[in-house]
């Protein structure tokens, strides 16, 4: 059976190896140990874990949203272009770039800055950027 090291489940998963040691410690992520007392995630796990977090059943830090939308990426803004009708935005999430054109009223309206946190929300073609509940 395939196991992944705690840096590389981190690493598929898009989060810190500190984030997948704590859902290990709690119980959320199964792991054990190999014969140099290192955690390893079987890979089943991993991959039913993952199918769970993508339904909205796993671990979460993120608030409950309802939506049609099933791709979403929390994220920082690293860079937000303004013109005078339109915003060019820029989420790093995890591994990936992210990058959405809306109006700049929008932009500003969610208050995007370099070092926002944001939710990258991907449907079809579209990308929605929203921003979580700072409650």
């Amino acid at each position: 059976m395939t196991t992944f090291r705690i840096s590389e489940a981190a690493a598929l998963l898009g989060v810190s190896a500190d984030t997948v040691r704590r859902w290990v410690d709690g119980g959320r992520l199964p792991a054990s140990r190999d014969e140099h007392g290192h955690r390893r995630v079987p890979g089943a796990e991993l991959a039913a874990f993952v199918r769970g977090q993508a339904r909205g059943n796993g671990p979460s830090d993120q608030a409950e949203r309802f939506s049609s939308a099933r791709n979403r990426m929390r994220g920082i803004v690293t860079e937000v272009l303004r013109d005078g009708v339109m915003a060019q935005v820029e989420i790093q999430a995890g591994p990936f770039r992210v990058v959405s054109l809306m109006s700049r009223e929008a932009a500003d309206d969610l208050g995007l800055e370099p070092g926002v946190v944001a939710d990258a929300v991907v449907k079809s073609t579209n990308v929605v950027v929203e921003v979580p509940d700072q409650g």
